[in-house]
């Protein structure tokens, strides 16, 4: 007995591939521009000898590189399960 599930009676596939589309756009628009005010942040904070300040310019780095290469594996996630479920 063959058992599989129908992926074409969940309703509002396409909207949500859609939104989903959409959430990770947005993300990865804000971890550049995180990216470019933390850079900003630590190259400053580093030239006038704030350490504190410099510290948190880049752990800001870190973090938006972080969310970019996760809002990215997410992209390839979903097209990937996307992939799968259009073949079962």
């Amino acid at each position: 007995m063959d058992v599989f599930p129908d992926f074409d009676a969940v309703g509002g596939k396409t909207e949500i591939l859609h939104v989903l589309g959409a959430l990770l756009t947005v993300v990865l628009i804000v971890a550049v521009l995180m990216l470019l005010v933390s850079a900003i942040v630590w190259a400053i904070a580093s030239s006038h000898g704030n350490l504190q300040a410099a510290s948190r310019g880049r752990t800001g780095v870190l973090v938006s590189i972080g969310a970019a290469a996760l809002a990215g594996a997410g992209v390839a996630w979903v097209n990937f399960l996307v992939q799968v479920g259009s073949t079962v």
